[in-house]
């Protein structure tokens, strides 16, 4: 038995009694084991180890709940919960709640059939004893897919759709009428009519659209996309609006704005690009500078509930797969009439600043604008003008990207996260055929469009966020501001933070996990300038990306942890972002006088958004995983150099140096010995022979497998 700091005998008993007692009496607080200890007068070492031992039984039986590594908190959960449905190919389907806590197993013969990614609600199950915590799905509340992509397989007197990724229980049956055409081996878009019930456990479906054979670029494009419900054609009736619509500028509306168009105006963007949405205008005015970033006007040619604005709403992005661009407005807005092309007057929502020599900000206006661009330049020529050759404007140029430095030195110096991530991109042929892999990395030319970009983004939200209170006794309190969208970004979950601390100490580097924003954000970046051209500088850059949040859209500003802004939005892109076109809506209202909007209406809208933002990214990195498998399907049996990309409990993820392309060594491979998987150090540890794969080590491949349909690259290890 273990004492207690009165020095009376403490018995198990009577610990479950101090603990039941503490927690129920703070039944919103969560205590950490000091705060445990301090309070419970635990000073010796038996009677904090007996506490211990005794609250993670507690958490067994679900009196408490396990907040991190080291702390409690009391459950206040019902037995009937809801959340969401993941199904797994291996059957270990689990619950994930809607308040953020672990998910929950569920076995098939309690799943109800759901399906990936319903809303569901559960039961909890009576625990077992020495048996993991298990949940019951006893209504599906919606499904989250009406449509499945996948090869069709036609009998002689029915016909099914085998889907990708084995996301369905069974197949999906279709009726042989309702096959539009569709034959063994193409791919087909279905509709699912008939969800599992007690009665029936098929599914039944019909052909909606048959894609075409599997292994053409076009079809196996148009596959990823309507496998996440995204469209791969513009509705006619969309395009026939935008067709009708007059592209002209009226004399009467350029009255109404200021007159940019004998100003020094220019766009720099990819040299692929088509749809130009942002230019910057410089000139001099008497000792300060004035840069315009000027945004196209979508929000003027697009009016708020008609054809186009429905069907903009619906998509809240453009999407970018490796060799095609998905738009969100009709092809004539977003390339022609909207696109601020070099020598033609465009109209322009745009943020005018008044900067000096250090790009301090002395003034700004938000103001309705026309411009004519007087020049369209790519990236590379913007940066072969910057490093010293002569070039249109290269003064202007050259001053531009002065101020811009100064921005960033400034941003970083007030707790901004340095996050410089490479993207992978293909050169592609004439038949989508990826003929090259490589990273696209940040230099001064992208640096400079960001800095401005980011400026303006951010004097948008303060210039609505930040409300000045009024002196009058009369009014106490501050004025509220006005309903707004804001791009928010939250801190980094706290134990991840620690993780990331007791992990980077092996390597010899400090981190800060505790203090405010910026003292926080600024270690990261010293760890991360600290680990720069190190061996361990991925493995540190990765694992201290996952400790990151998400950002996000929201009506209730919380600040972007990582831009180190206490009032940030999204201004600058309102021909690809729906997010963008609201805001120059919501500005456009506010400075006709307009009342606060609804803010119910704009939250939900900002929800769908930040859904749809999510949808397309993995859209697209499903893209870059199926040219990354094309691209190495000629290479099997080469060997690489790579380092190890990620570790998982079925196996080593290796990234290829040359190229950057991705592929997995499977577990079955790793046949020298019995492999633990050590979770906190990202590694896994030979039993026999302690060989150890980590994160981050560079390592020997040979390409084994290139499955297209699958979009999976798999690798051995090449021999010593």
């Amino acid at each position: 038995m273990s004492k207690h700091k009165s020095g009376k005998r403490l018995t198990k008993q009577r610990l479950v009694e101090m603990l039941q007692t503490l927690f129920q009496q703070n039944p919103n607080e969560t205590f950490s084991f000091k705060q445990i200890f301090r309070n419970l007068k635990l000073s010796t070492h038996p009677a904090k180890m007996l506490a211990v031992e005794t609250m993670d039984e507690m958490a067994w039986d679900d009196f408490l709940t396990k907040d991190g590594d080291n702390a409690y908190r009391l459950n206040l959960k019902t037995q009937v919960q809801e959340g969401t449905f993941i199904r797994k190919a291996n059957g270990k389907n689990s619950f994930q709640p809607d308040d953020g806590s672990k998910n929950i197993f569920v076995s098939e013969r309690n799943s109800l059939f759901a399906m990936n990614g319903d809303r569901v609600r559960v039961a909890m199950m009576a625990r077992r004893e020495r048996h993991m915590k298990e949940a019951m799905v006893v209504e599906i509340l919606s499904h989250k897919v009406n449509q499945a992509v996948g090869k069709l397989k036609v009998e002689k007197d029915y016909a099914f759709l085998v889907t990708e990724g084995n996301i369905f229980v069974h197949d999906v049956l279709i009726p042989k009428k309702k096959l539009k055409g569709g034959k063994t081996g193409d791919k087909a878009v279905v509709k699912i009519t008939q969800w599992p019930s007690k009665e029936s456990k098929n599914i039944v479906g019909e052909v909606i659209d048959v894609l075409g054979k599997e292994g053409d670029n076009n079809v196996e494009m148009h596959a990823i996309l309507a496998q996440y419900g995204l469209p791969y054609k513009y509705p006619k009736n969309v395009e026939d609006a935008a067709e009708k619509m007059d592209a002209g500028i009226t004399e009467q509306e350029i009255k109404r704005r200021e007159d940019f168009r004998e100003v020094f105006t220019c766009t720099i963007d990819p040299k692929d690009a088509k749809d130009f949405d942002d230019a910057l205008s410089i000139r001099k005015q008497g000792k300060f500078w004035e840069v315009g970033v000027h945004i196209a006007d979508v929000s003027h040619y697009v009016k708020e509930g008609s054809t186009i604005d429905k069907e903009a709403t619906k998509r809240a992005t453009s999407v970018y797969l490796v060799d095609r661009t998905i738009p969100m407005l009709p092809e004539r807005l977003c390339n022609f009439i909207c696109s601020l092309r070099p020598d033609e007057e465009k109209l322009c929502y745009s943020v005018v600043l008044t900067l000096d020599d250090e790009a301090n900000v002395k003034d700004y206006r938000i103001v309705h604008t026309v411009i004519k661009s007087n020049r369209r330049y790519a990236y590379e020529e913007v940066q072969d003008i910057l490093t010293g050759r002569d070039g249109d404007y290269a003064d202007e140029l050259r001053t531009l990207d002065r101020l811009a430095k100064h921005l960033r030195e400034r941003r970083f110096k007030g707790g901004a996260v340095k996050f410089d991530r490479e993207e992978l991109h293909f050169d592609i042929d004439e038949d989508g055929k990826p003929t090259r892999a490589y990273f696209k990395k940040s230099n001064d030319a992208t640096q400079l469009i960001e800095e401005f970009m980011l400026l303006a983004n951010r004097t948008v939200a303060e210039h609505i966020g930040k409300v000045k209170s009024k002196s009058s006794k009369s009014n106490a309190h501050s004025p509220k501001a006005k309903t707004f969208v804001y791009r928010i970004h939250d801190q980094p979950d706290p134990t991840k933070l620690e993780t990331l601390r007791e992990f980077v100490v092996k390597f010899g580097y400090k981190m800060k996990t505790a203090g405010t924003k910026g003292a926080i954000s600024r270690s990261l970046n010293a760890l991360m300038d600290g680990c720069q051209g190190k061996k361990e500088q991925k493995l540190i850059e990765t694992v201290a990306l996952r400790a990151m949040m998400k950002a996000k859209y929201s009506t209730h500003n919380i600040g972007h942890y990582g831009l180190a802004f206490e009032y940030y939005t999204h201004f600058t892109s309102p021909i690809r972002r729906y997010p963008d076109t609201m805001v120059h809506r919501l500005l456009t209202k506010y400075q006709e006088g307009g009342r606060s909007a609804n803010q119910e209406k704009y939250e939900e809208l900002c929800e769908h958004c930040s859904d749809m933002e999510q949808t397309a990214q993995q859209a697209e990195r499903d893209s870059i995983k199926y040219k990354m498998v094309e691209f190495m399907a000629d290479k099997i049996g080469n060997e690489y150099d790579a380092h190890i990309s990620g570790i998982q409990s079925y196996g080593i993820y290796c990234e290829i140096d040359e190229n950057h392309c991705e592929g997995m060594v499977p577990m079955r491979d790793l046949d020298d010995d019995y492999y633990d998987f050590d979770e906190r150090n990202y590694c896994l540890v030979g039993r026999r022979h302690h060989n150890k794969y980590q994160l981050g080590d560079p390592i020997r491949i040979r390409v084994a497998r290139a499955n297209i349909e699958k979009r999976q690259l798999d690798f051995t290890i090449a021999e010593k």
